[in-house]
Formats: structure tokens, C-alpha cells, sequence
């Protein structure tokens, strides 16, 4: 792909470097709210926590969960609490996904992605497509991860395709054998659909 550039052996503090980069380039070329979606699970939190660190008006970021497990917020395994607790005390909006939400152009969609070739909550059984009518979908997972056993609620892929530049972390052999054949159009996964119908730049930090 000529549009994916692959950051290899990338640290936390180096992606947080470059999302706060592309933040303050998108605050630069307008005076409204900047919108981006993230990811949730164990690698991103510590990302973002680095990327708060940075001087940027946050009270401009708009925040919204790639996907999210169907529990209340104040559930451990809800990503939007999370994203609440993080952001909120910075200033930031973060939003909480429902189906019949309205969802905008997004200036960053971060990604990561499961070893099945899944992005968000797009797992292989659900059969996403890039020209999904639905903005945001409640689905289920088959299987259903161990450690995180609900329905989910995710944005689609084109809720995803709609943004300024694409960015996924990916940690891991396994992940990124998965990341390379999508890359090479080798499997037909989620992530190699979405990353096939990207026109945007996509930068994989590995």
C-alpha cells in the first residue's frame, strides 16, 4: 500500500508525540472542536495518558470509543468510563456510542487490532463491509473473548474510513504477521477490508 507507512519498534512515548502532532495541526487549521475516535484494551491507556502531557487545548478535543462493551459505564470493562476518567478532568468531551448516533468526520481514527484480524468490535464473524449503511452497530462476538465476554457496540467501517489519517498500534509477532498480509492483501480480515478501501494515510506503529 503507498499510503501506509510502518513505524517499527515504536515506544509509547513516541506514538503520544505523534498523535499530539497531528492534534495540534488540526487545532491550527481551525477554531471548532477536533474529533477523533480511539481504541480501548490494555495498550492504549498508557499512550494517552503520555499524550495529556502535552500542551494542547484540550477542551477542544471531542473523544469518541472505537467500540465499547455493553455495560454501564462505571463496569471495569467499559472503555467509555475510562475515556472519561482520563480525559474529562483535562477538559476533553468524550462521547458515549449509540446506534442512533450521528457520527462525524473524524481528524485521527486510531485502531488497534486482535490477532483474528479484528478492528473495534468488527470481528471476522460479523462480516463488516466497507459500505456498511449503519453508522454505529451493537453485534456479538463469536466466539466471545474470555476476558471480556459482552456485546458490543462498535463504529462501522465506514465511520472509520471517514477521517483525516489512520493510525493502528500493534504489539506483537502475532498481530503483526496479521497487519503484513493485510498490508499485502493476502487474507480478506477485517482489518485488510478497511485497509484496502483507505484512501487516507495509515500509519501502523509496530
Amino acid at each position: 500500500m503507498e499510503n501506509a507507512k510502518i513505524i517499527e519498534g515504536a515506544s509509547d512515548a513516541t506514538i503520544a508525540d505523534w498523535l499530539a502532532a497531528r492534534l495540534g495541526e488540526a487545532m491550527g487549521d481551525g477554531e471548532g472542536p477536533v474529533t477523533i475516535t480511539v481504541p480501548g484494551g490494555s495498550t492504549p491507556f498508557p499512550i494517552m495518558e503520555l499524550l495529556l502531557h502535552h500542551d494542547l487545548d484540550w477542551t477542544r478535543l471531542v473523544v469518541w470509543p472505537g467500540d465499547d462493551r455493553v455495560v454501564p459505564e462505571d463496569h471495569p470493562a467499559s472503555n467509555t468510563g475510562k475515556l472519561r476518567d482520563l480525559f474529562e478532568p483535562a477538559g476533553a468531551e468524550v462521547v458515549t456510542l449509540s446506534e442512533m448516533e450521528a457520527v462525524p468526520h473524524f481528524a485521527i481514527a486510531w485502531l488497534g487490532m486482535g490477532a483474528d484480524g479484528h478492528i473495534a468490535s468488527l470481528f471476522p464473524n460479523t462480516d463488516p463491509q466497507v459500505d456498511a449503511r449503519e453508522a454505529v452497530v451493537r453485534l456479538t462476538p463469536d466466539p466471545l473473548p474470555p476476558e471480556a465476554p459482552f456485546d458490543r457496540i462498535s463504529l462501522t467501517m465506514p465511520s472509520l474510513l471517514a477521517s483525516d489519517v489512520l493510525v493502528f498500534v500493534i504489539r506483537g509477532e502475532e498481530k503483526r504477521e496479521v497487519l503484513d498480509q493485510a498490508l499485502a492483501k493476502k487474507h480478506d480480515l477485517p482489518v485488510a477490508r478497511l485497509l484496502a478501501a483507505a484512501k487516507q494515510p495509515v500509519t501502523c506503529f509496530t
